[in-house]
């Protein structure tokens, strides 16, 4: 039997059985071996008496003239071909028909398939902006519908990142162990360097290896209680501050880590029902809002199905000035008002805000109308606005772990015609009868309890 190269699935790949005989040929079968060897489906069956053709695999009969050399062409391969294929060729004994000698070979067929989708998410999100206190952030990396498990890597601004392995699980439920959340806290990062074949080969292999989380260098663990300690006394020392329309947060204190963090990498893998890999990688390192603002990363993939790497790109973006919309834009009293934020500022090199920001609304000097103090969500809605909101001032901040900006907006509510004709209207009718009444007030007269019995 020929061996056979990894087969895309979709392509046709046609399967060889060689042999030489000094007998006369009696026939040919071919058999797909399933279930995982228990059973044997017949392909193919080639009979010389009849000296005919027949393939289970077509949908037409062929004659064919198989004495050397018998093959099989199976078209537009999928998953289910994949496995194990037998060629039995039966032969008369030199000089007899009765005697049947019987030889077999097999050969393996591997459909490989590429991956389905990559993205790109940040874990946690969306997260809270904090300039007092130094945190870890981690981008996870899914790719789905791949045979085999494919090889993923992360880059930053196109060059390869050496990472450290932590801990790995088999389980895709593993990172949301409390081993996994200690060993992210404990993560910083590798430094960056040059792309070249030796460091793609380096950061290859430490996928498949389970490393031992480095703990964080002496320096860095004084670095970070100095931060707390810092942090403490900036709150003591804050104060109030006048906030124009839009504010974006540049002020970090000294926990700001080293240009060159410390880059942790997990993987995770799991047979999806389709029989494919669904691969979760995840990187994670101490963030530094302002360095990695701005910054590209691209999760990459390396399959044997793939001609070149598949990649997903994320740029880290801090959210800057939410443009909002107020509908309808002359408010009424009695309205139901929506004010929701339609996009924000975007840098130059950003398409949209990444990680998702957390958008918070507020108004100042007051609670909400349902008298909560903030809401979350893209939308805020105002049902049955009174007058006593017009020129109120609401607020909404967006944050993520890179920076946070507040917009503010104004609510003007303007006299509805409906109530206030409705209005005049009820209270026409009332003096109306009050003065047929002879200036009496309209209400019925009610006694007090008991005094019919007391009357009686």
């Amino acid at each position: 039997m020929d061996p056979l190269p990894p087969v895309v699935i979709g392509d046709t790949i046609t399967l060889k059985c060689n042999f030489q005989t000094e007998g006369t040929l009696r026939e040919i079968a071919w058999f797909q071996v399933t279930e995982g060897g228990n059973a044997k489906q017949k392909i193919f069956t080639y009979d010389s008496v009849y000296n005919t053709s027949f393939s289970n695999m077509e949908d037409t009969n062929k004659r064919e003239e198989l004495v050397y050399h018998s093959t099989v062409r199976l078209p537009e391969v999928q998953l289910q071909d994949d496995g194990l294929y037998e060629c039995h060729v039966g032969i008369y004994s030199k000089g007899s028909r009765d005697q049947l000698i019987e030889a077999s070979g097999s050969v393996t067929l591997s459909v490989i398939v590429p991956p389905r989708s990559i993205s790109v998410a940040a874990a946690n999100s969306p997260a809270p902006f904090s300039r007092y206190e130094a945190k870890n952030f981690t981008l996870v990396c899914i790719v789905t519908g791949a045979k085999p498990a494919p090889s993923v890597y992360f880059k930053r601004d196109g060059e390869l990142i050496d990472v450290f392995p932590a801990a790995r699980s088999s389980s895709l439920v593993g990172h949301h162990s409390k081993a996994s959340k200690r060993n992210r806290s404990e993560n910083p990062v590798l430094p960056r360097g040059d792309v070249d074949d030796t460091k793609i080969q380096k950061s290859l292999y430490l996928q498949n290896q389970v490393g031992k989380v480095t703990q964080l260098r002496e320096n860095e663990t004084d670095s970070m209680e100095r931060g707390v300690e810092e942090a403490s006394r900036l709150k003591l020392e804050s104060t109030t501050e006048g906030i124009p329309e839009t504010v974006v947060s540049r002020e970090f204190p000294h926990w700001v880590q080293s240009s060159d963090p410390l880059y942790y990498f997990q993987h995770w893998q799991q047979v999806a029902g389709d029989g494919t890999m669904e691969v979760r990688a995840m990187l994670t390192w101490s963030l530094n809002p302002q360095l990695d603002n701005e910054a590209l990363f691209s999760c990459e993939v390396n399959h044997p199905a793939l001609s070149m790497p598949m990649q997903a790109e994320v740029t880290l973006t801090a959210p800057r000035g939410p443009k909002l919309s107020t509908r309808p834009s002359k408010a009424k009293v009695g309205d139901t008002v929506r004010i929701s934020v339609q996009g924000f500022q975007l840098g130059p090199s950003a398409t949209k805000v990444f990680p998702e920001p957390l958008l918070t609304w507020t108004r100042v000097g007051g609670n909400l109308l349902d008298g909560s103090e903030k809401h979350d969500g893209r939308e805020l809605v105002l049902e049955r606005i009174p007058a006593e909101l017009n020129g109120s001032m609401f607020r909404c901040t967006a944050q993520n772990p890179l920076g946070s900006t507040d917009t503010h907006t104004r609510l003007i509510v303007f006299e509805n015609p409906r109530l206030k004709k409705g209005r005049e209207h009820f209270i026409g009718t009332f003096k109306n009868e009050i003065s047929q009444r002879g200036g009496h007030s309209a209400l019925p007269h009610t006694e007090p309890p008991g005094s019919a019995e007391r009357r009686l």
